[in-house]
């Protein structure tokens, strides 16, 4: 459900033969973190922290726990192995394939090296492709081919790697990290992530909403919050190695029942945060709420930076041809979560629901009610006004029906 690798991937790079997101499947998507990166813990890359004090900083009980690395390269192993001492972890190093199967599916995790090109017949996807500096884009492509639900490039993801594996190894995964995005300019990301965030909210549920594009103007001004105490990103930018889950919770601001973590919505220029820094919030944030919605914005940037350690991801399209069109070129730079669209429109719009899904080649989760109105609200910071609305909770309670069993969610009012 989300990947990790410390070295971002370049927005060129070719797109494979495999789809680079993954349709949901009916039931929902594996909660326990496997595929599309355990979908419990932080994406893929350019978001670990790159100090060794981040490996230390949370380690859980490491009684029994294996982790099962595939390699023939003798310096990869040699890395790995330090990185799982640091860990307190027990590694177990099998260089060829076919004699790692019999412990493939007992490991608490599976580690498999550049230099492994297939899988056992009939096994899980590997947790983490593990490679080297200077590999480049052939890890991306490997990774995609092999279905690993992270990247981690050695050494400068080695205290990212050493954090994951000891949680992993705990009996609580953490929250599930829902990413949205937009498949074309102007198509409403941020609106349906404030409902679904508020909806949430409202069943109990522990909700926190991040601003993932830093230039979006800042989401608090949408929510009418920006005189509301408590940290934006600018405030984090100095943050290193582990973030205590408690301590961010406690220090954000919160709006319509939910905390946020917003960029500033003023003019000033704001400091920047690197991707160890947004990883260390992001790992912070799984292990402090039980649902994070992330709005990841469409630029090269806020994808690298948040998509990658998103669990599931939702497409938010307008019911339009060229919207569509654009949709499915933003699937090449996706990471291979699972992926579902959210259709905005009226009944009788240019398309429907089913054409698009055909086109872009993702199945339809739910439909962004087209409500009258609604621009000037994001304008004037009352879309959670809106969000009351039934229509709106009816659309939200569509996408939350599908996280249902991920987190505690009852039935909307």
């Amino acid at each position: 459900m989300s990947r990790h690798q410390l070295s971002p991937p370049p927005s060129d790079r070719p797109s494979t033969q495999l789809s680079r997101a993954r349709p949901f499947s009916s039931q929902g998507s594996d909660s326990g973190g496997s595929q599309t990166g355990d979908s419990r813990s932080g994406g893929s890359t350019s978001r670990a922290p790159a100090s060794a004090q981040a490996a230390g900083a949370w380690l859980p009980d490491p009684a029994g726990a294996e982790v099962l690395l595939v390699t023939g390269y003798d310096f990869l192993q040699g890395e790995v192995e330090r990185i799982v001492a640091a860990a307190g972890g027990q590694l177990r190093v099998v260089a060829d394939v076919a004699d790692a199967a019999k412990y493939w599916d007992a490991a608490a995790a599976v580690l498999v090296g550049s230099d492994v090109r297939e899988l056992p017949p009939r096994r899980r996807a590997p947790a983490v492709l593990v490679g080297l500096n200077g590999e480049g884009d052939s890890l991306w492509h490997l990774a995609t081919a092999l279905g690993a639900e992270r990247v981690a490039v050695l050494p400068d993801a080695a205290a990212w790697l050493a954090e994951y594996l000891s949680r992993s190894r705990s009996p609580e995964a953490g929250g599930l990290v829902l990413g949205i995005t937009g498949g074309c300019g102007g198509a409403g990301a941020t609106t349906a992530a404030i409902w679904i965030a508020q909806a949430a909210a409202g069943l109990g549920v522990r909700v926190l909403l991040v601003d993932g594009d830093p230039w979006g103007g800042g989401l608090e001004l949408a929510l009418a919050a920006e005189e509301t105490p408590g940290l934006r990103w600018p405030d984090l930018s100095d943050a290193s190695g582990s973030i205590d889950p408690e301590q961010l919770a406690d220090s954000l601001p919160v709006a319509g029942g939910f905390s946020f973590l917003s960029w500033p919505g003023s003019r000033d220029r704001q400091a920047p945060v690197d991707a160890a820094t947004t990883g260390g919030v992001l790992d912070a944030a799984r292990r402090g709420y039980e649902l994070v919605v992330v709005d990841i914005g469409r630029g090269a940037e806020p994808v690298r930076m948040f998509a990658w350690d998103c669990d599931r991801i939702l497409v938010v399209v307008p019911a339009q041809l060229k919207a569509a069109v654009a949709t499915a070129r933003l699937l090449h730079e996706l990471p291979p979560v699972e992926a579902a669209l959210l259709v905005r429109g009226k009944a009788g719009a240019a398309l429907d629901a089913g054409l698009i899904a055909d086109a872009v080649g993702l199945p339809v989760q739910g439909r962004v009610p087209e409500l009258r109105g609604v621009t000037a609200a994001g304008e004037n910071g009352r879309l959670l006004d809106v969000g009351k609305r039934r229509s709106v909770r009816h659309f939200a309670a569509s996408v939350l029906d599908l996280l249902d069993g991920d987190i505690p969610v009852g039935d909307l009012p």
